[in-house]
């Protein structure tokens, strides 16, 4: 197995909604690096009881990375995954070369607790619409913003073989519960973070609020912010993924 150190990214499960993957931002990556993508316990096509903390979470990804022969990788988390992110570079420091953080928050950062109530609301809401709940959660309310959405969804559809079970209603509770207690914990010290980070977001995220952004790259000590992206919400790296994968990749190839 090749193990040249921080050459390979890997990608924790992102999102607490019944979903598919978008492939632009993996795709993108994978042009110039290793992208590993996987489902944590409970999700997708990973069997198991999904854990209801974002700190066990972190350590199933943390084994599942070792499991695998890697020393050292680099990390991209969003959203919930990022949440993971920040608690495997902070636990496991040898382990992360760089990290990337994609529409995400601190934990206790203002707004993450109510993602729970914002997801049950859109799920109930576009159920009765007949709308999948990501459109709302991951866009803007705007003509760009459904535009953008529109192309997101079609791309979910492009894989057509092998593609993760819908998320179980114990395995959805359980994401809720962990973000709701990543939202209202006691915040952690991000100085003890030393990996060059990136962070990335829209400028509207009514999920996981912009300001956590600008929150992350304020507190860690190597930290970059990419300028939030223009009318655009948690979705944002995958509404303009040509310039995050572009972005992101000089970042890891610096």
């Amino acid at each position: 197995m090749h193990r040249t150190p921080g050459r390979h990214i890997t990608w924790p499960h992102t999102a607490p909604t019944p979903r598919r993957r978008s492939r632009k931002p993996p795709q993108g990556l994978a042009a110039r690096r290793r992208v590993i993508t996987f489902d944590n316990r409970g999700v997708g096509g990973s069997s198991g009881s999904t854990p209801d903390t974002i700190e066990a979470m972190a350590r199933d990804a943390v084994l599942f990375i070792q499991a695998l022969g890697f020393d050292q990788v680099d990390l991209l988390g969003l959203s919930m995954g990022g949440f993971i992110a920040q608690v495997i570079a902070e636990e496991e420091p040898r382990l992360v070369r760089e990290v990337i953080l994609a529409g995400t928050g601190p934990a206790g950062g203002p707004g993450i607790d109510r993602v729970p109530a914002l997801t049950i609301r859109a799920t109930l809401k576009d159920a009765l619409t007949r709308q999948d709940p990501k459109l709302s959660l991951f866009f803007t309310e705007t003509a760009n913003g459904w535009r953008a959405g529109g192309g997101f969804l079609k791309r979910l559809k492009e894989r057509t073989g092998n593609r993760d079970e819908d998320i179980s209603l114990p395995s959805f509770r359980a994401q809720l519960k962990a973000i709701r207690r990543w939202g209202r914990q006691a915040p952690i010290d991000l100085s003890v973070m030393r990996q060059p980070v990136l962070a990335a977001n829209g400028e509207n995220d009514r999920t996981v609020p912009s300001h956590n952004a600008l929150d992350l790259a304020a507190r860690l000590p190597q930290s970059e912010l990419v300028p939030l992206y223009p009318a655009a919400g948690h979705g944002g790296t995958f509404q303009y993924h040509d310039a995050f994968v572009t972005k992101a990749l000089g970042f890891l190839e610096f």
